[in-house]
C-alpha cells in the first residue's frame, strides 16, 4: 500500500520555533561581541571608542546574520517542502 506524503508543520509551528532559536543565537552572538571587544581592548595601545563600538557591531551582527541563515536552513529542511512528493502509481488489476 503507498505510503501518503506527510503534513508538512504549519506555518506558525515554524516561526515560533525558528524565534526561540534565534533568541538564544543572539544571546551567543552578544557573548562572541563581548570576547571580540575584550580581545581588542587587551592589545599594548588603547583603542577608540570607534574602533570599540565597530568591533561590537561588525562581529556581533556578523555572527548573528550567519546562524539565523543556518537555522533557516535547517528549518526548511525539516519542513518537508523540500522533498521531493511521492509519486502513487495505482496499478491495474487485472
Amino acid at each position: 500500500m503507498p505510503e501518503p506524503d506527510l503534513i508538512p508543520p504549519s506555518r506558525h509551528v515554524l516561526m515560533r520555533r525558528f524565534w526561540r532559536i534565534f533568541r538564544l543565537l543572539a544571546a551567543l552572538s552578544i557573548v562572541i561581541a563581548a570576547v571580540a571587544v575584550f580581545a581588542v581592548i587587551q592589545g599594548e595601545k588603547s583603542p577608540g571608542i570607534h574602533f570599540i563600538i565597530a568591533t561590537a557591531l561588525g562581529v556581533g551582527l556578523t555572527v548573528l546574520l550567519g546562524t539565523a541563515l543556518m537555522t533557516l536552513v535547517f528549518l526548511s529542511s525539516q519542513s518537508g517542502y523540500d522533498e521531493p512528493p511521492h509519486i502513487h502509481e495505482e496499478s491495474d488489476p487485472e
